[in-house]
């Protein structure tokens, strides 16, 4: 039995995100497991690095599964290029250790919003990017973001209302960057909870408008009440942009 692993990119535009689900075939896991399935001959189940929401993208999402298949790695590229839908981009197959699980063995995630600031939308780039045609005050919310750094509990940047797992994460960093009227919100952690990046984006955009202070947000995250925090930010502005094992 062989274990690939997979390194993907989608665009998740018209997706109900990646997690394969029994009522909609519009994920990114079923669609890639039904054309490897038809290939190999077996069924065919994918250990996805993590759950993304409906409409968020990914430049580097990290998959795994097993097969007693002999096909080379080249040959498996070359029928997924051919066979699924344009949006969706099978970019290396690589033979792995037995062990390797995709999930389990993921040390960090980095996540980046994108953001365009400048007066008027871009016709080309507005599918992934959310417009906000005013100016953002990004020292007062890189002050914020200081607040989430180290290990916390996020319980005030999820929508989960699971109360039998923790809400406990580590973010390592968050950088924001702009160049050009393009900002760029980058959050690296060793894990999120369901909408806890765009969550996060929602709070510091909120900051730079001037409605919240930094203060504010280590207040937030210490109350543990998902209605102190900012809005949901759109989901097509989020990436994911790499996962570190």
């Amino acid at each position: 039995m062989r274990n690939l692993k997979m390194t993907i990119a989608f665009d998740g535009s018209r997706y109900k995100g990646w997690q394969r689900q029994k009522d909609n075939d519009l994920t990114i896991q079923g669609k890639i497991e039904a054309v490897l399935s038809k290939m190999t001959e077996e069924e065919i189940q994918l250990v996805g690095c993590g759950r993304t929401d409906s409409g968020v993208h990914a430049e580097n999402y990290i998959a795994n599964f097993h097969t007693k298949s002999a096909f080379s790695t080249n040959r498996i590229l070359d029928y997924l290029y051919e066979y699924l839908p344009e949006d969706i981009g099978v970019k290396a197959i690589e033979d792995v250790d037995e062990r390797f699980h995709a999930r389990y063995n993921v040390k960090s995630k980095t996540y980046v919003y994108r953001m365009n600031t400048n007066k008027f939308r871009d016709v080309f780039n507005r599918k992934y990017t959310y417009h906000f045609a005013k100016k953002l005050d990004l020292i007062e919310m890189k002050k914020a973001s200081e607040a989430l750094i180290g290990s916390h509990d996020f319980q005030s940047f999820t929508n989960s209302r699971n109360s039998d797992k923790s809400t406990s994460r580590t973010i390592n960093y968050i950088n924001i960057i702009e160049t050009e009227g393009l900002l760029a919100i980058e959050v690296n952690g060793n894990g999120f909870l369901w909408n806890m990046v765009r969550i996060i984006v929602g709070t510091l955009i909120e900051v730079g408008k001037g409605n919240f202070k930094p203060v504010d947000v280590e207040k937030i995250l210490n109350e543990k009440k998902r209605w102190e925090a900012g809005p949901l930010a759109q989901a097509k502005g989020l990436f994911l942009r790499d996962v570190q094992y």
